[in-house]
């Protein structure tokens, strides 16, 4: 390819790199951003999970060391890192997920409710996360009068991602779809006679799991828009 010689197109050229690479870097730390605070998140699910197993009697996730908060342990290259960057570029709601936390339902002291109880801890924690951050998003500018605007702004911010971010997390998770958290609390509530359904969602469920992600997850935006007003007192800014 022939080298440009013309000095105002050598300009036009280099203004052109200049827009992309800022563009790039704009909408590249946002991403990153979100990234961190889902990884974050998601291990705060997993760990819960693997903590609820272990009160119920199963030490699975403890003797393969699960129960910890190094993000090392739990990430999933499609889950925690593929999928949020498809996403992304779709311009669909951020979501993910780490490595499943082990454990073994016959090892739970309550076998009928227990599998339920361990898969809603995740979206439980999820929610508490929310929670912590959304009372912190109404209190903390009533308490912070001595600090700048850009540092309450900031704060904010984060703030608002982490809520929006868990919020996502646990409404999503909640779906009753397999291998979704809220699976195992449906199959826990169905009467005996509709255990077909059950073994109808367990053997297509990862089909159903992937055409909601990528055609029904914005089902979801009402639901989550709503809790993120209820929690926070605002509406999302993302």
């Amino acid at each position: 390819m022939p080298a440009i010689t013309d000095p105002l197109l050598q300009i036009v050229q280099v203004r052109a790199i200049k827009k992309t690479y800022h563009f790039m870097i704009e909408n590249a730390i946002p991403f990153l951003f979100q990234i961190a605070i889902l990884i974050f998140s998601v291990v705060i699910h997993e760990v819960s999970h693997g903590y609820a197993a272990l009160l119920l009697g199963d030490r699975t996730a403890y003797y393969e060391g699960r129960l910890t908060l190094n993000p090392a342990k739990h990430l999933d290259p499609f889950g925690s890192i593929l999928l949020p960057v498809i996403l992304a570029i779709s311009r669909l709601p951020i979501i993910g997920w780490a490595k499943p936390v082990p454990y073994n339902p016959y090892n739970l002291k309550n076998q009928k409710w227990g599998p339920a109880i361990v898969g809603a801890a995740g979206p439980a924690a999820n929610l508490i996360l929310a929670l912590f951050f959304g009372l912190a998003i109404r209190l903390v500018p009533n308490f912070a009068r001595g600090f700048s605007g850009v540092f309450l702004l900031n704060f904010i911010t984060i703030a608002s991602a982490i809520v929006l971010v868990n919020i996502w997390l646990a409404v999503f998770n909640l779906v009753p779809i397999p291998p979704l958290d809220g699976s195992k609390v449906l199959f826990a509530l169905m009467p005996h006679q509709f255990r077909d359904i059950e073994r109808f969602l367990e053997q297509y469920g990862f089909i159903l799991f992937l055409l909601f992600i990528f055609f029904f997850s914005g089902a979801l935006a009402p639901a989550v828009i709503f809790l993120f007003r209820f929690i926070t007192g605002t509406v999302p800014i993302f």
